[in-house]
């Protein structure tokens, strides 16, 4: 875990310098991440190995990197986002598990033998992500997730905690951090971006139901999941849907 030596850093930005406005959020993550290590919370966290994920990741690395990082491999990735997943994790010391389905890609039909997800994208999405993540669910009692509230309502709606499926504490440390904030800090910590994003991809998922949409936004535009399951009223893949704010927390 990385330690600051007392009058160094602060450039203006807090205990960790950098921009004004991330200072503050940086040592709260910090402090929020040592405090639920030293309560002994047995935490694991995922990542989707994006541009947004890169965040996460790094202030998992600097803070606390005994957190294992899950990534849910679908077989449907592009190869790109496996090449990023590949670079990060030499980039960074955080131990890396991929989870695949239980569930056989072949099996994985309807009834007239189409894959699921030109059918029944939501049970694709259920055998691919959700029920693999089951397992590490009841090993662990929370969940680090880097989802942002600016992402959607359903995410805003979840709170900094909430309580996910099988009762486990999920704990979003970037829950109050809009695109911008985001952006700043990929920027101001030299943090790679996922190779699609340049062709207009602004948040990839699975190869089959990721669109690219051009990205005239700017930095703020890593807030679009519009490309996602594009045309089918469907904005999750179910990771993110059990989760009901915790008691008192914002």
């Amino acid at each position: 875990m990385q330690t600051v030596p007392d009058g160094v850093g602060d450039g203006g930005g807090g205990l960790f310098g950098g921009p004004p406005a991330l200072g503050p959020l940086v040592e709260a993550v910090a402090a929020e991440l040592g405090a639920y290590a030293a309560a002994g919370a047995r935490m694991f966290a995922t990542s989707s190995f994006q541009t947004n994920s890169v965040v996460l990741l790094d202030l998992l690395d600097r803070f606390a990197p005994q957190v294992p990082v899950y990534f849910l491999n679908t077989g449907y990735h592009f190869p790109e986002t496996l090449q990023f997943r590949r670079a990060l994790g030499e980039r960074f010391s955080l131990k890396i598990i991929d989870l695949f389905s239980p569930v056989e890609r072949g099996q994985q039909r309807d009834a007239e033998g189409r894959l699921l997800f030109t059918s029944d994208p939501d049970h694709c999405c259920h055998l691919n992500k959700v029920l693999p993540l089951d397992p590490i669910l009841a090993a662990h009692d929370l969940w680090v997730s880097g989802i942002r509230g600016s992402q959607s309502s359903v995410r805003q709606g979840m709170g900094k905690e909430s309580v996910g499926r099988g009762g486990v504490r999920r704990y979003h440390p970037l829950h109050a951090w809009d695109g911008r904030t985001t952006w700043a800090y990929i920027e101001e910590r030299g943090l790679p971006r996922h190779p699609l994003e340049d062709e207009g991809y602004l948040s990839v998922g699975c190869r089959p139901c990721t669109r690219r949409l051009a990205d005239e936004a700017g930095p703020a535009g890593l807030d679009d999941r519009g490309g996602r399951w594009f045309g089918l009223h469907k904005t999750e893949c179910g990771l993110h849907l059990d989760g009901a704010p915790a008691g008192g927390t914002t």
